[in-house]
Order: C-alpha cells, then structure tokens, then sequence
C-alpha cells in the first residue's frame, strides 16, 4: 500500500498548480458540499485538499456505526489520507482501493479536458464497526479540477451504507449518461504501445538503452525516444517510477 500512496502523492505534487487561487476561491462552496452530503445522505465526506495536503471531513449519522461521529472530531486535519478512516476499512480492501485510485487518477487523465469532471469512481470496501465486525460499505470519490480542466485539484470521497451490491468490485461511472466501466476490464493495456511495454519490460530487467538497442535492432535515438514517450504517458520522471506505476496498472 504505502508505493501506491508514494506514487499517488508524487503524481499529485508534481501538477501545474497555476490556478490555485481560482480553486481557492472556490473552496468555502465545496466545504458546503461535502457538508450537505454528510447530512442530507448521512455519509461519512472527505474533502481533500491535494496541493496543500489537507483533508476537510464531515461525519453523518453513518459514522456512529463506527465510532467516528462521537469519539473522532470532524474539521481540517493535515493529510490527504483519512488515517481515522482507512483504520477501519478491511487491510486487502485498502490496499486494493489505492490502485483502483491510482487507475482511476491515469484513466481520467487520458479522457478529454471537457469531460473530465464528468466521472467518478464508485468501490465496495469493508469496514469495521465499534463492535469489531465487518458490513459492507459503498465508497465514491470525485476529482474536482481547476478551471482549465487540466489540474486535479481536490478530491471528494464519500462513504456511506451499501443499499443494493454490485458484482464488479469497482465501478467508474460517467455521470453525464451513466455509463459504466468496470475497473478490471479498463484497457490500461492501451496506455502503451506493443513496442513500449516490450521496451519498458527490458528496463524492468536492468538492461540498458544499449543493450536493448542491440537485442532490438533498433538504434540508441530510437530507444531513448521510446523511454521519454513513456515517462510522458505515465506522467512520471524516470524509468523507476515508470516501471513501479506498469506493474500497478498491470501494463507489465
């Protein structure tokens, strides 16, 4: 878990944050937000500050189940990751929810600007109650953007009882028509060229750019130009990162 959540936080911290006081401005509306959810659905909200690395969190009636309504405070704390929160979700379903996140974060990076605020990811996760047992829990969280549409800028997590089951353990959902696209059916194959997992599969095993030139026939200029497209369409700077992120979406 904690590489997921390294990788998550480095993609969120090297973003163009030039319209943050734009989003700033905004933020006062979108604490109303998630305090509404939390008292119209009786959900536990999670509004996260990404840049500033702050997290906003209203508890609803949900949270009693938990022992968070009375025991935990609600407000600002200092984190992104709901410590209070993930302590109480089932250890594989956490684990599992950080990649579905990290998926959900490149997949939305690859859709158009203008529809990027149209999609959110929807999870089933288990939860441990005061009594120390288990129920079943539905979990959404939504990006928000900056105006550009091209920096994430917040992120909206809710969590609230799970009324009717899904099969698939993760949902992304497109709001504007209802579309579903089920997580483990997502393409992330298609990130990648055919010659650009095999190249970066190469680097996975430690060879360098001469060693695959040669095994490839290809030249070194070409290699290198395969190696600065795949840090490009992982979002990341160097061929350790790129291969931590492959292996999390599965590319490799």
């Amino acid at each position: 878990m904690k590489n997921t959540i390294d990788i998550l936080n480095r993609e969120f911290s090297r973003q163009n944050y030039s319209d943050e006081q734009a989003c700033n401005s905004d933020m006062a509306e979108l604490k109303g937000v998630a305090s509404n959810y939390a008292r119209i659905e009786n959900a536990i909200a999670v509004l996260s500050d990404l840049r500033a690395d702050m997290s906003y969190i209203c508890y609803g009636g949900f949270a009693n189940i938990f022992g968070l309504g009375k025991d935990v405070k609600e407000g600002t704390f200092e984190s992104i990751w709901e410590k209070d929160i993930f302590s109480r979700i089932h250890p594989d379903d956490l684990d599992r929810k950080h990649a579905q996140e990290l998926c959900f974060f490149h997949f939305i990076k690859q859709q158009p600007r203008q529809k990027r605020r149209d999609y959110y990811l929807m999870s089933k996760l288990r939860m441990r109650t005061a009594t120390n047992s288990y129920i079943p829990v539905m979990h959404r969280m939504f990006y928000i953007f900056g105006k550009s549409g091209e920096t994430l800028r917040m992120a909206l997590c809710l969590y609230s009882p799970l009324i009717a089951d899904f099969q698939a353990g993760c949902l992304i959902i497109d709001s504007s028509d209802g579309h579903i696209i089920e997580t483990e059916k997502q393409d992330n194959d298609s990130i990648l060229s055919a010659r650009e997992k095999q190249i970066l599969g190469l680097i996975d095993k430690g060879m360098t750019s001469k060693d695959i030139a040669e095994m490839l026939y290809i030249s070194i200029n070409t290699v290198s130009r395969h190696r600065q497209d795949i840090l490009g369409k992982l979002q990341v700077k160097n061929s350790i990162e790129a291969c931590r992120i492959a292996k999390e979406l599965k590319i490799i």
